[in-house]
């Protein structure tokens, strides 16, 4: 897409969903897959579905409901992208990042995310909850990066650092709310991917082999953008399954598998959102 193209594309879509709810936000939260249950702690939010918004894509995955829920939580103002589009659905990349860059023109500085991912890391179990430290982009190594093409200047650099992607005072800041609430955070690498396949055996033990604690198929071009646009970034991951290293370690993964993992995650995943928000206030 032309320069041009996506700053008009931009300023249309902020210009919908300001429409639709005139309220700056400092905080975007962006909920993954059985995750979706933390927008129930907002006070009366207003529901933007993506459909409504000039640009924006329509998720066509179950657990994805697919709209900006826009109110406060814990006295926060906040976007919450419910849902997400991803990379396998067939979008460009441009379009599947779209939503993080009309929240930071409607004011959005700090991007909270969460994935469904898969633990590779032989201590994580189902239910667990990994801070991200860092990330391996497989995708933007394959050539698929959402800032490829014109660069806008008005959004961020040409070449964004990526050397502190996940903001080194939030994770501080999550750790000791996780430990307040008794909450055992574990700590890792998230690995990108395309999907929609899980990944092989092979695959799998590559990604150990390499560093990856945790797998999934979002995320990292979401962080990308973000970080482009100056943003301060905080990203859990819900293990959702135990990555399956050889054919015989058990039935291979599935995505009910994903969203049945969902309501274990999200008690824990909340109580450190909450406590991090709280600071805001």
């Amino acid at each position: 897409m032309k320069d041009a193209d996506l700053q008009w594309t931009l300023e249309r879509a902020a210009d919908a969903v300001r429409a639709l709810c005139a309220r700056e936000c400092p905080v975007l939260l962006v909920l993954g897959s059985g995750l979706g249950g933390l927008a129930e702690e907002m006070e009366s939010p207003v529901r933007i579905p993506y459909g409504d918004v000039p640009g924006f894509a329509v998720s066509t995955v179950p657990g994805h409901s697919g709209g900006f829920l826009i109110g406060d939580l814990c006295g926060v103002p906040v976007i919450v992208m419910q849902g997400r589009v991803h990379f396998y659905e067939g979008y460009p990349m441009w379009q599947i990042t779209l939503p993080v860059r009309v929240a930071h023109l409607l004011g959005a500085q700090t991007m909270i995310v969460s994935n469904a991912a898969g633990g590779i890391n032989r201590d994580f179990r189902v239910g667990d909850v990994m801070l991200m430290t860092d990330h391996i982009n497989l995708l933007g190594m394959a050539g698929h990066n959402p800032l490829i093409g014109p660069n806008l200047d008005t959004l961020g650099p040409r070449f964004p650092s990526m050397t502190a992607a996940y903001d080194p005072a939030l994770r501080q800041a999550a750790l000791r709310v996780a430990a307040a609430a008794g909450v055992d955070l574990k700590q890792g690498v998230y690995a990108g991917l395309a999907g929609p396949s899980f990944e092989t055996p092979a695959e799998l033990r590559f990604l150990r082999a390499i560093g990856a604690d945790a797998v999934g198929m979002s995320t990292v071009n979401e962080v990308l953008v973000a970080r482009h646009a100056g943003m301060r970034v905080l990203g859990f991951s819900g293990i959702t399954n135990v990555a399956r290293l050889s054919q015989d370690e058990g039935e291979p993964p599935s995505h009910q598998e994903v969203l049945e993992a969902g309501p274990k995650i999200a008690p824990r995943m909340l109580a450190i959102v909450k406590g991090v928000l709280g600071k805001w206030t």
